[in-house]
């Protein structure tokens, strides 16, 4: 019995560090775009993957088919979405690093470009899983991408300044 467990968990143990080999990279990557940090400086994100990473292990043996990929992914993205909307952690509060392509984006435009552009997640998939109609999806997304595509000019918000009474 002892000797049947054994094998069973390093079974386990080795199909689970050759997800990890395949997916934390992306994974990575898209904590890192959710929390608007730098690449090579982003303890927020590294933290959020692993809490993802834990919390996949932990159903492992209960995945029956599912795609352990997009339970780390949605867990990833629950639990930033918690943690920005709620103030729950702080994960979302962190301060966007200026380098970061998204930095300019709030934490719920970010999350809905990464899930729906990076992950290719379907717009009703991802309205699901934040608990939001598909056209509020839609909507935030193409907000973000109007503001990614076309940033505020220098010169109009000095313009603004001079204009605006103090």
């Amino acid at each position: 019995m002892r000797e049947r467990q054994a094998s069973q968990g390093a079974r386990r143990a080795r199909e689970f560090e050759a997800f990890v080999a395949g997916a934390a990279g992306r994974l990575l990557h898209a904590a890192t775009l959710l929390t608007a940090e730098a690449p090579d400086d982003n303890p927020h994100a590294r933290r959020l993957l692993t809490l993802a990473l834990a919390h996949t292990y932990a159903y492992w043996d209960r995945r029956r088919g599912e795609d352990p990929y997009d339970r780390a992914r949605q867990y990833l993205a629950t639990r930033f979405a918690r943690s920005a909307w709620h103030r729950y952690g702080g994960l979302g509060r962190a301060r966007p690093h200026p380098a970061s392509p998204v930095a300019v984006l709030g934490p719920r435009e970010r999350l809905i470009l990464v899930l729906r552009l990076y992950e290719g997640v379907a717009e009703e998939q991802a309205a699901a899983l934040l608990g939001l109609s598909a056209e509020r999806v839609r909507a935030i997304g193409e907000r973000a991408m109007t503001t990614l595509l076309r940033p505020p000019r220098e010169g109009a918000a000095t313009a603004v300044a001079k204009v605006a009474p103090s």
